[in-house]
């Protein structure tokens, strides 16, 4: 075996198909878990067509090895496997980003009934030409080579606006087209194969499927942040939900650090709702929720408690938790359209969270007892009066 049987002769073209059945089949993996966790069609789309990928590289390794006449019927079946393959794996990642409508599914199976007629018919090439047996074998590939070329072109052209991670399919997909031409000249051009175009073919295709696992597992990335963020947020204002934020005002108390609660409450919530409806309501809502993310990005945590209440958790020690609030309750009076009564405690050493959350909660409730649209500190005697009305 000389040098250039290494890199550019079978065992190259065999290590480079082996190393991307290795690739396929980590993408397989990360797919079967995908579907086996969340059973959307686009995971078993892309499951079934990285299995067909891989049967279709299984197909170029004994083909790499093997090129006996015996055996040429291979050849038409990786052919085949290619452009189902490449149909199905770009309807996948069109899955991922899109749900499935009745006209995408049209044209999928159009193009697939048009992919099986072409193989069908190259098989009637032997009856209609005369050459030699090499000829005939590649006048009976031409049609769906260059049908795999069409396809190619308009995925390029049609899916990128329509799914994320567009720069990376882009890349994955010119890389892929370069392969395919570079395999058109070689077989159809060229008396004998040219090195670079061998390059090309042997070598560009592990940048392909390198590029679609990163792509692969970004989606995974993105998929879980989702997740992690739904489940940790509210879904109408996008605050912290009452879980997560209880967990993190503990994560403060528990240190002993000098934190304050700042307790929020939209004052006639009820009537706002009942006069101008709830979509009134819960536009109040998000934009106090805005209002707050927006003042107390750097120093401190916003989460929605419940109902009309929100509650901010005042990090930074410098800022002064009475003056905050008034600033947001004027801010929100300014700029949101309604009024809010807020109730804030500064946490002392000893305290549990759910001491600081009575206490803040408490005093909101003493200013919307007391007139509303105001701001009330928490000290011992509003729990002594809270106690004297519930008596």
């Amino acid at each position: 075996m000389n040098l250039s049987e290494l890199f550019v002769g079978t065992y190259a073209q065999v290590y480079s198909l082996s190393c991307m059945l290795l690739i396929l089949v980590m993408m397989f993996m990360m797919s079967l878990r995908l579907l086996w966790d969340r059973k959307r069609k686009a995971y078993m789309t892309l499951t079934v067509s990285l299995v067909v990928i891989m049967v279709q590289h299984v197909l170029l390794i004994v083909l790499a090895v093997h090129r006996e006449p015996a055996v040429s019927w291979i050849g038409s079946a990786e052919q085949l496997l290619k452009v189902v393959s490449f149909l199905m794996l770009n309807r996948a990642i069109y899955q991922l980003y899109n749900s499935t409508r009745a006209r995408d599914t049209l044209y999928f199976y159009s193009l697939l009934l048009v992919t099986l007629l072409f193989a069908a018919g190259q098989f009637q090439i032997p009856n209609w030409l005369e050459g030699t047996e090499k000829q005939i074998r590649l006048l009976q590939h031409l049609g769906l080579e260059i049908y795999l070329f069409v396809l190619i072109l308009l995925s390029l052209l049609i899916l990128p606006p329509r799914i994320g991670q567009a720069v990376k399919f882009q890349a994955a997909t010119i890389a892929y087209l370069l392969c395919h031409i570079a395999s058109i000249v070689n077989r159809y051009l060229m008396d004998e194969p040219l090195l670079f175009f061998n390059l090309v073919e042997y070598y560009v295709p592990l940048f392909y499927y390198f590029i679609l696992f990163l792509f692969l597992f970004d989606r995974i990335v993105e998929l879980m942040h989702t997740i992690y963020r739904s489940s940790i947020t509210d879904g109408l204002t996008g605050l912290y939900n009452r879980k997560f934020l209880i967990k993190r005002i503990s994560q403060y108390t528990a240190r002993e650090l000098p934190v304050s609660v700042l307790f929020f409450d939209i004052d006639n919530f009820k009537k706002l709702n009942d006069t101008r409806g709830h979509q009134a309501g819960d536009d109040a809502l998000r934009r106090v929720a805005q209002v707050l993310l927006e003042e107390t990005e750097q120093i401190g945590i916003v989460g929605r408690y419940g109902g009309e209440e929100m509650v901010v958790l005042l990090t930074d020690s410098k800022v002064k938790a009475g003056d905050l609030a008034e600033h947001l309750r004027q801010r929100i009076e300014q700029s949101v359209g309604v009024t809010v009564s807020v109730g804030y405690s500064k946490f002392r050493g000893g305290q549990t969270t759910e001491d600081l959350l009575r206490e803040a909660d408490t005093a909101m409730y003493s200013a919307k007892t007391t007139g509303k649209n105001k701001v009330v500190k928490y000290t011992k005697s509003l729990t002594k009066n809270q106690k004297g009305l519930e008596a």
